[in-house]
């Protein structure tokens, strides 16, 4: 089985909006929902499970109706932790009880709605023969190392520099043992959904990810996701 682990719990404060960023409403779409369709869409997928914040699941209950198979897919809401990483902790402890260790966990930004399913394929793909699987990007410039943050230390090698992308795959028994072990300190200090994976050796799997595939983060981001909906839908339907 194959299990969309979306993370919608996050405050989105970079962005400065009055509400978080996935549920800012986009041609007439909140952005999480544009998010779920793609996952819904997707025909392997088999479970979807969504880390939300109680005062927004009815709202999410709402307005996914309808969405194709969200009724024979959604398995239900888990709570935000703390951090990003204690989310997703969240999200797999409520998995485990309805999926094998052996199955695909994939995690998933709410706020990266254009992910293709082409991508999602290549990660469920990839993953077999692995324990985890991370899509990526070259880096397009040259890259340096600064220890102080002021002055250049040292120049890295752009050839073995990637930056992570989403959704990465993991296989979940191992992938849960991963963050368990990390507990109760450690966790607060994780910074990306692979780094627990590393921590614990597991083998994962880097292919090439998607340019547009990106998170909204900064309201440039959000001028860049309107802009490529424009085409899309009538300019009287878009909301900031």
């Amino acid at each position: 089985m194959n299990i969309a682990l979306i993370l919608s719990g996050g405050s989105g404060t970079r962005l400065g909006a009055d509400i978080p960023k996935q549920y800012l409403t986009i041609c007439g779409e909140r952005v999480l929902i544009a998010t779920l369709r793609r996952f819904y869409n997707h025909p392997q997928i088999h479970a979807l499970q969504l880390v939300a914040a109680p005062e927004w699941q009815d709202v999410i209950l709402a307005e996914q109706t309808g969405l194709p198979r969200s009724e024979a897919v959604f398995r239900g809401f888990s709570l935000p932790g703390e951090t990003r990483q204690l989310s997703i902790l969240n999200g797999l402890r409520d998995i485990s009880t309805y999926a094998e260790a052996e199955d695909t966990v994939l995690i998933h930004d709410a706020a990266r709605p254009l992910v293709s399913a082409q991508l999602i394929s290549n990660c469920l793909d990839a993953v077999q023969g692995h324990d985890g699987v991370m899509p990526a990007l070259p880096m397009a410039d040259t890259v340096y190392l600064s220890h102080n943050g002021t002055q250049v230390s040292e120049l890295l090698k752009r050839e073995q520099v990637v930056a992570g992308q989403a959704p990465e795959a993991f296989r979940l028994g191992k992938y849960l043992n991963a963050n368990e072990r990390i507990l109760p300190e450690q966790i607060y200090n994780i910074k990306g959904s692979t780094e627990p994976a590393i921590l614990a050796g597991l083998d994962i799997a880097i292919i090439p990810g998607d340019p547009g595939n990106f998170k909204i983060t900064a309201r440039e981001d959000l001028k860049r996701y309107e802009y490529l909906l424009k085409k899309e839908c009538p300019k009287n339907r878009l909301k900031k």
